[in-house]
């Protein structure tokens, strides 16, 4: 029974007046409907949820008419107008689920609004600060930097003032929706939740809300990542060859990475790319070392699909040996195989990844256009 029934029963024997009963209920259904999520608590709470992304047709309609469509009520009258506005912007920008930035955010401070240490200043006992509660090292090693080229560490510049600020809700929910990119999202959720605070009831609690947060319940892919958008990636190839390329590689989404691995299976970041060349009828190295070279070096910004993207994946790596290695599908995106951990092969972004070594194109290495010219006879 709950409290609500237990106090309606007893007033009632007790003779009380219907319009006294009416009172004693609006003053305590509320109560007994909403609540907030206690930072760093363990056990459930009452759980708020919200949006789920915009799918395709959403997508090409106005921004009021999209926050209309996905924003749940409980959202809407739980999230301050400000915060929602961040989680969307973000959210649509870097390429992850607003709604699971949200439930991150209200997990962690109830939007900001609470007033335990370490949300408005210093930290709390476990080191974490500003309304998504990073750690000051993982945010940079300051809780406020100028963002300059070569910060190690998720500091954001959310807000355009220049400096990444972890109190600020601007930098740090940009800089939330990083992290979770750079950690599996939008496609392993779990993942990327788990790294962020690592306890399973932390992730199941986080995809709660979000999905409480939701107009329609759900955790969608948002339509940056969402396989059903892209087939404009096909279709914008400027040729055949680069067509048959893209649609091997695309076909492969979803399969787990395996080190060494051509398929069909699984495969790893330079033997994806190796069987998509495959599949057009061109042989190009099997390793991301082998292929740094073999292409053309292409300046940035004047990549196109196809083409390759090379990053300093760390030890054993450099800028004359990059380790991972990404295939453009359309400016700003690739599709990759990246690593055991980090969820299954996917379209992502890179143009936010601060070790990128440089872009080349293998269709125009001499025996790549040799391979074409006997294929056309």
């Amino acid at each position: 029974m709950t409290v609500s029934t237990r106090v309606v029963r007893g007033l009632a024997s007790a003779g009380r007046d219907w319009r006294v009963i009416a009172v004693a209920l609006v003053l305590i259904v509320p109560a007994t409907l909403f609540g907030s999520i206690i930072l760093m608590t363990p056990s459930p709470s009452i759980l708020f949820g919200g949006g789920a992304a915009e799918n395709c047709a959403e997508a090409a309609t106005g921004e009021s008419a999209a926050v209309a469509a996905d924003v749940s009520q409980t959202a809407q009258g739980d999230i301050p107008a400000d915060y929602l506005e961040l989680y969307k912007k973000f959210g649509k920008q870097i390429g992850v689920q607003w709604n699971v930035l949200a439930a991150i955010g209200k997990r962690e401070t109830n939007h900001g609004r609470s007033t335990l240490p370490g949300v408005r200043s210093g930290t709390n006992y476990a080191g974490a600060a500003g309304p998504m509660q990073f750690l000051i090292s993982t945010w940079g090693g300051q809780a406020r930097m100028k963002i300059e080229p070569g910060i190690n560490g998720y500091a954001s510049d959310g807000d355009g003032d220049g400096y990444g600020d972890v109190y600020d809700p601007a930098d740090a929910i940009l800089g939330a929706a990083k992290m979770l990119k750079r950690n599996g999202a939008p496609d392993d959720l779990r993942r990327a939740i788990f790294v962020y605070n690592r306890a399973t009831w932390y992730v199941d609690q986080v995809l709660e809300i979000a999905k409480r947060y939701a107009a329609t319940g759900d955790i969608v892919v948002p339509p940056e990542a969402d396989p059903a958008c892209d087939s404009g990636y096909v279709d914008s190839a400027p040729d055949d060859v680069v067509r048959k390329i893209l649609e091997y590689a695309l076909a492969q989404r979803g399969k787990p990475y395996r080190w060494g691995g051509t398929g069909p299976d699984a495969f790893d970041c330079s033997g994806i790319i190796y069987m998509a060349y495959r599949n057009a009828g061109l042989t190009i190295p099997r390793t991301t070392f082998g292929q740094w070279p073999f292409g053309v070096k292409i300046e940035e910004g004047k990549e196109q699909p196809g083409d390759l993207v090379f990053f300093n994946a760390g030890p054993g790596t450099s800028k004359d040996s990059p380790g991972h290695v990404g295939m453009i599908v359309s400016p700003g995106k690739m599709i990759e195989a990246r690593c055991t951990l980090c969820g299954p092969i996917k379209v992502t972004t890179y143009r936010d990844r601060p070790n990128i070594v440089g872009f080349t194109r293998p269709l125009e290495n001499e025996a790549v256009i040799e391979q074409l010219k006997r294929a056309q006879i």
